[in-house]
């Protein structure tokens, strides 16, 4: 796939990546530079700021980290036995 950067240094990501990433009009992308690459990234954080909140714990559990050791056996930051 293709894109041409315009005059004022717009390009136009093909409609399957659109598709594929889901971005509609105000979607904000992340760009990085990694040597001589352009990366594009999906910016989540608008997303994960309307969610946060609107799930509670299980009845007797006061973090996340308990919720992950009543499911997993371990919160992340302890080790895998």
């Amino acid at each position: 796939m293709e894109a041409i950067v315009a005059e004022r240094g717009q390009i136009t990501l093909p409609k399957a990546v659109r598709d594929a990433l889901g971005l509609t009009k105000g979607t904000t992308l992340k760009v990085e530079l990694d040597g001589g690459r352009i990366i594009l990234r999906k910016d989540v954080s608008e997303a994960l700021r309307k969610v946060r909140g609107k799930f509670k714990l299980v009845d007797g559990l006061a973090t996340t980290d308990e919720a992950l050791r009543a499911t997993r056996g371990r919160a992340p930051e302890e080790p895998v036995e």
